[in-house]
C-alpha cells in the first residue's frame, strides 16, 4: 500500500499492510510566516517518512484578527508570549466581531495549506489544526482565568463571544479543506475535562459549538480528529462528535486506555504512544514497546498510531526513529 491507501484503508475500517504513523510538534521560530511553516512540516514529513501530517501552526493565528498580539518566538524551544489582548473585562467579549478567511493571518494559514498541498497533496494525507472556540477564548486572552471568570459573571457575554468565534472557525474550516486540507484536527486544547468545567458546564459551553462546527465539515473532511488533552476529560462526550478519529493521553490519570477507548468510541483511535517516551532521557526501546502495546490492544486495527497530542519541540531524533524502525 501507498500512503494513501493505508489511511484510506483505516477509514473504511479495512485491513492495511500496516499501521499508519506520524507525530507532531512546534517548531515556534518557524510559524510566523505560510512559507516557513510549510518548509517545516514537509521537512519533519520527509525526514521521518511519515504516513500522514498533522499541520502544527502557532496557536495565536486563530485570534490576531481580533487584535491579540504575542511577541514572536526568538528560540526553538520557547512559545510566542501573549503581550496584548483586546479583552480586558467581561463586556469586551459582545465585540469580537466575524473574521473572514481571507484575512490577515488566517489568510496565510491557507497560503501555508496551498504550499503544503502543492507538495504532498496526492502523496499523503494532511490535517490543518483548528481550535475549537473555548479554546480561541482562552487563546486570545492567554488563559483559563479569564474565560472562567466570564462564565461566572456574564454567560450572555461568553455566548456571544462563542458564537461569533464559531462562525469564524466554521468557515476558516471550511476555506482550509477548499485548499487541498484532507481533514481536520480539532482541538478542545484540554477543556473537555474535570479539571476545568463539569460535563454540564462543557455540555453548554463547549459542546453545542463544537458539534455545529463539526457538523458543518462533516460531509467535506476526509478524516476529522479530535483531541482533547490533559487527564480526566469527558471522553464518552466527545467520542459522541461526527468525527472520524479520536485523539487522547491515554497513560493520563481518568482517561480509557487505548484499548476501551476504541471499545467506548467506536472510533478510530488516533494514540498509543506517550509523551514520556519522547521526552529526553527516554529510551527508544520504549517507544518500540509502546508500539507493541497499542497493537496488541486494537489488532492493528481502527488506529492511526500517533502520540497523545503535542511533542515537545526538543524531541530526541533518536525517540522519532525507533518509531519509523518499529513499524519497518
Amino acid at each position: 500500500m501507498n500512503k494513501m491507501e493505508r489511511v484510506e484503508a483505516v477509514l473504511r475500517g479495512e485491513a492495511v499492510d500496516r499501521v499508519p504513523v506520524s507525530a507532531w510538534w512546534h517548531d515556534y521560530q518557524r510559524e510566523g510566516s505560510a512559507q516557513m511553516l510549510a518548509e517545516a512540516t514537509l521537512e519533519s514529513y520527509s525526514r521521518y517518512d511519515w504516513d500522514y501530517v498533522k499541520v502544527t501552526p502557532r496557536s495565536s493565528y486563530i485570534v490576531e484578527g481580533w487584535k491579540a498580539r504575542y511577541k514572536p518566538s526568538t528560540e526553538k524551544y520557547m512559545p510566542p508570549v501573549l503581550e496584548a489582548t483586546p479583552i480586558r473585562g467581561s463586556s469586551d467579549w459582545k465585540r469580537l466581531r466575524h473574521i473572514e478567511p481571507d484575512q490577515g493571518a488566517l489568510a496565510e494559514q491557507l497560503l501555508a495549506l496551498q504550499l503544503i498541498n502543492h507538495a504532498l497533496g496526492f502523496e499523503a494525507y494532511f490535517l490543518e489544526t483548528v481550535f475549537s472556540p473555548l479554546a480561541v477564548a482562552q487563546i486570545l486572552v492567554g488563559g483559563s482565568e479569564q474565560v472562567l471568570l466570564t462564565m461566572r459573571e456574564d454567560r450572555n457575554a461568553m455566548h456571544a463571544a462563542l458564537r461569533v468565534i464559531s462562525e469564524t472557525i466554521t468557515s476558516f474550516a471550511i476555506a482550509c479543506l477548499e485548499q487541498g486540507a484532507h481533514g481536520i484536527y480539532y482541538e478542545t486544547n484540554g477543556w473537555a475535562s474535570t479539571e476545568q468545567l463539569t460535563a454540564d458546564k462543557y455540555r453548554e459551553f463547549g459542546e453545542q459549538y463544537d458539534q455545529e462546527i463539526l457538523d458543518a465539515l462533516k460531509s467535506r473532511s476526509k478524516c476529522t480528529a479530535l483531541h482533547n488533552s490533559g487527564a480526566n476529560i469527558h471522553f464518552d462526550l466527545l467520542a459522541s462528535y461526527p468525527i472520524h478519529a479520536i485523539n487522547w493521553a491515554s497513560e493520563a490519570s481518568g482517561n480509557p486506555d487505548l484499548r476501551d477507548g476504541q471499545r467506548r468510541s467506536g472510533k478510530i483511535v488516533m494514540g498509543g504512544l506517550s509523551q514520556g517516551a519522547f521526552q529526553k532521557g527516554a529510551s527508544p526501546s520504549q517507544v518500540q514497546d509502546e508500539v507493541g502495546s497499542a497493537l496488541e490492544a486494537t489488532g492493528g486495527k481502527h488506529l492511526l498510531l500517533a502520540p497523545g497530542g503535542s511533542l515537545t519541540p526538543d524531541v530526541p531524533t533518536k525517540s522519532l526513529n525507533a518509531l519509523r524502525r518499529a513499524l519497518s
